[in-house]
């Protein structure tokens, strides 16, 4: 992951959503639980989203139903999780600089 680039906040939710396998409209529901519902993931921001990071190994496929409907379960890599916690890093530090904002008239 290039450091300085930030991920989107569709892949931050999509690798928090997959610290558990799970399947892409679980992945909505999650998106838009966690935000009080200002995060609704679109089907096709989601799947373009997934097919992105299991392309660069940051979720793997973990399961696939067969059937008329497939569907499959996606889990968080160690490359995802090295991507999401310097996020998560990057974030905190932006949050903390901008309470320096606080106090100042």
């Amino acid at each position: 992951m290039d450091k300085n680039q930030p991920l989107t906040e569709a892949v931050f939710y999509i690798l928090l959503a997959a610290r558990k396998p799970v399947h892409g409209y679980g992945i909505i529901q999650e998106a838009a639980e966690l935000t009080g519902g200002r995060l609704n993931l679109g089907p096709g921001t989601l799947y373009g989203a997934i097919t992105s990071l299991l392309d660069k190994g940051w979720i793997a496929l973990v399961s696939a139903e067969t059937g008329s409907r497939k569907k499959k379960e996606y889990l968080i890599t160690e490359a995802g999780r090295a991507a999401f916690y310097a996020e998560l890093s990057r974030l905190r530090e932006l949050v903390a600089n901008g309470g320096k904002m606080e106090g100042e008239t």
